[in-house]
């Protein structure tokens, strides 16, 4: 097993415009939409003391991502059209997946590293081959890890969607479903998906968001209780456990949910929502809907940080 890491920290000395951009999407939309002249302006702002980072050329994974391919070649349906592209990607996303499954372009980006737990398993796999099922843009390129994406990144692999997946029955020795399940139109027929190519006596480590904000790649469909997710798999594969480990522990939640509430706040009532003390907050959610730092959220914000969302429908004539 080989892998490739894909950043490094981003320096005066070293800097790239480009490279800068590339790892940071945050910025490239900020320059897009005018509020930074260039990468350049936001590093020597706000970058040289965030720890930025620089993506280094993906020429260093070419030969890699050639062998893996071919690796890959035999364990692809053969009912399935797809484009064998320049850029080493298997293109299954046709326009007709496209429409069914609601795809669409987004500079929105999906960038996680692995945690310990996933590390061992790739690991464990080291001379077998191992499905990141919605890898996203990944850090480090593993020579026995196929990601599969709605997104053509540079590590990208195999391009199609997690409901219609463009590989044999018992193909992956281990699958990966990372954050990814929240984002799915039909997270059903993918855990179905997932469980047909996974061989038997194969390893499956899926997380899906329980207590998270509504966040869109491009879309957010669903969370799921640990119930729901057990749920999913249940009839196909035996569950060995339903657990929550360090990077899926509440204390993200809360941060996350503290951090967007504040950021939708400005001023006097900003400061003063900085200031609440935890006790502040124990009392009936009801006692706060007349207090300012309630109020003055955007309706952005408060589809984001929702308690509940609320459909009203009717049926046509």
């Amino acid at each position: 097993m080989s892998s490739y890491k894909l950043f490094e920290k981003a320096t005066v000395g070293n800097f790239n415009e480009e490279a800068y951009l590339g790892a940071n999407p945050d910025v490239f939309i900020a320059v897009k939409e005018g509020k930074f002249e260039s990468g350049r302006s936001h590093f020597d702002i706000f970058g040289k003391d965030e720890s930025r980072y620089l993506r280094i050329p993906c020429l260093s994974i070419v030969d890699t991502k050639k062998n893996k391919l071919q690796r890959i070649k035999p364990l692809l349906r053969n009912d399935m059209t797809y484009i064998d592209r320049d850029d080493y990607i298997f293109d299954f996303l046709t326009e007709e997946l496209r429409s069914q499954y609601n795809i669409i372009d987004t500079y929105a980006v999906s960038s996680n590293g692995y945690d310990d737990v996933v590390l061992k398993l790739i690991a464990d796999n080291k001379d077998d081959l191992v499905l990141d099922c919605g890898a996203g843009w990944r850090l480090e390129y593993f020579d026995n890890v196929v990601n599969f994406e709605i997104v053509d990144y540079d590590t990208t692999d195999v391009l199609g969607v997690g409901e219609k997946l463009p590989f044999i029955d018992n193909s992956f020795d281990a699958v990966l479903s990372l954050s990814v399940l929240e984002h799915v139109k039909d997270p059903f027929q993918c855990a179905s998906e997932i469980a047909r190519v996974l061989k038997p006596g194969g390893t499956l480590i899926c997380s899906v968001p329980f207590l998270q904000p509504f966040h869109g790649y491009p879309h957010h469909y669903y969370n799921m209780t640990s119930k729901g997710l057990e749920n999913l798999f249940s009839e196909k594969l035996e569950i060995d456990k339903v657990e929550v480990y360090q990077s899926t522990s509440p204390i993200w939640s809360l941060s996350w949910i503290l951090q967007s509430w504040a950021n939708g706040l400005e001023g006097k009532t900003k400061e003063d929502f900085l200031n609440l003390k935890v006790s502040d907050f124990l009392q009936s959610g009801g006692t706060y809907l007349g207090e300012n730092f309630v109020v003055e959220l955007s309706a952005e914000k408060n589809r984001e940080l929702a308690s509940a969302n609320v459909l009203i429908a009717h049926k046509k004539l």
